[in-house]
């Protein structure tokens, strides 16, 4: 046996027990063995992960032939009927304002009777309205149809769904919300497949077979989700509280964030802050929807393929940003990653306003993107984290109202001033300024601080 400190002479064997313990020393946990003890916390697939890829199935339905198509629907519409953008842009700006008046009502709901519920008749509807869509034959008709569907994709779409993720995970928050929105840029990829349809059988057939397919895939997904964990006998994120470690790595004592009430919320400068950062951030998304397809195709005399092929590209970078925001928000500050992706919003849209070539545009693609994708599931996981989950429909909800002007707002700037001045370029310079200011915004979200309980007299 060799002395403590003493080196083997070169090219002798080591010795088995000192074998065992360099082999002990590497054995570290890989990044299978991490996935695992996330997706496998007690030896078998835990059932959240099940509710994820439900939740990412629901919204590709909904991103791949309602909201990242609409743009391509547009172009169509105004040729059968000689609409203006103004027009068009005014019903998807009615349906966000709706969707968001009925913010706080929905959020009850759901924390009341539980997502499956409000997910199975959204759904119904969401079928429903796609086949009365394709009949529509006047602006009346169009914006009536359009006002149901609005209802039904928010009842049986990301707001719902989003109530009960925050529910079943608590550590991998953030992950689990950025993986079920894979599905939402999945149907971004898929939108090139809706132009073909609409290109070969017209946008009455394809409005029709959309329905039908909503109905037939999207009623057993929605049947999978579960409002809480308790419901199957499990707990968040799989694994028992108990078992979680009580002290930082400081040796601080770990303490369970304060769930706060909707009045509670409304009363912390975080909810108005992350609120307006929000709605500026949309302001350029919602644009984006309805716009970004009329300014290649009528700005830059991109066929309608060839747009449709930015849009695809456009998700894709979306994905890659959702798996990012995923895996890094719940490492690093989820507030900061906002502030950030502001600034990208803000210099990919530039880019956009004044694109005089492919890589400008492909730059646009990537910034805006990456900046979307990553920005999403934050949204979600950072106002969980700041207030909790016990509320969080009712608080998202009251948000919503807030949202609601960004989403609205984006297409109608940008589609009024494109009739006004025969370009997108005023509409989107407002946009890039409005991601300036949401940039702001996030950088002042500091975390609330809990309500004092009132001494009992």
């Amino acid at each position: 046996m060799l002395p403590l400190g003493s080196a083997l002479p070169l090219g002798s064997a080591l010795p088995a027990n000192n074998h065992k313990l360099i082999m002990s020393e590497h054995n570290k946990p890989t990044l299978l063995n991490r996935a695992n003890q996330v997706l496998r916390p007690k030896g078998h697939v835990f059932y959240g992960w099940w509710l994820v890829l439900a939740s990412s199935g629901i919204q590709l339905l909904s991103g791949a032939l309602w909201m990242q198509s609409y743009g391509a629907y547009t172009v169509l519409l105004q040729r059968e009927f000689g609409w203006s953008k103004t027009v068009i842009s005014g019903a998807f700006a009615m349906t966000r304002i709706e969707s968001g008046i009925l913010g706080p009502i929905q959020g009850w709901l759901t924390d009341r009777f539980g997502p499956r519920l409000m997910l199975t008749l959204g759904t119904i509807g969401l079928g429903l309205g796609f086949m009365m869509f394709s009949q529509v034959n006047s602006i009346l008709s169009f914006y009536l149809v359009f006002a149901f569907m609005a209802v039904a994709a928010s009842f049986g779409g990301f707001p719902t769904l989003m109530v009960a993720i925050v529910n079943w995970f608590d550590k991998h928050r953030a992950k689990a919300v950025s993986f079920s929105q894979i599905g939402f840029s999945l149907g971004g990829l898929a939108v090139p497949l809706v132009v073909v349809s609409l290109t070969l059988f017209g946008w009455r057939v394809t409005a029709f077979a959309s329905g039908v397919i909503i109905l037939l895939i999207g009623l057993p997904l929605a049947q999978m989700i579960r409002h809480k964990p308790a419901e199957l006998g499990e707990v968040p994120d799989g694994v028992d509280a108990s078992l979680q470690p009580s002290h930082n790595a400081d040796g601080s004592p770990i303490v369970a964030p304060h769930n706060f009430s909707g009045m509670e919320a409304l009363r912390t400068p975080a909810f108005w802050l992350i609120s307006f950062g929000h709605a500026l951030a949309l302001l350029t998304v919602s644009a984006m929807m309805v716009h970004l397809v009329p300014h290649l195709t009528e700005g830059m005399d991109y066929s309608l393929a060839a747009a449709g092929g930015v849009v695809a590209m456009l998700t894709g970078m979306q994905m890659i940003g959702q798996l990012v925001g995923g895996y890094m928000g719940d490492l690093l500050n989820k507030r900061l990653m906002c502030a950030v992706c502001m600034l990208m919003h803000a210099a990919g849209l530039f880019l956009l306003t004044f694109a005089t070539n492919f890589a400008m545009v492909f730059a646009f693609a990537v910034l805006h993107g990456l900046a979307w994708g990553t920005r999403g599931p934050l949204m979600v996981a950072l106002r969980a984290d700041y207030f909790g989950a016990a509320s969080f429909g009712t608080i998202s909800g009251l948000s919503a109202l807030i949202v609601m002007f960004g989403m609205s707002g984006g297409p109608l700037i940008a589609g009024y001033l494109a009739d006004v001045t025969g370009s997108y370029e005023s509409g989107f310079s407002i946009l890039v300024a409005g991601s300036l200011i949401g940039f702001v915004c996030f950088l002042a979200a500091l975390p609330p601080k809990a309500p004092q309980k009132r001494p009992a007299r």
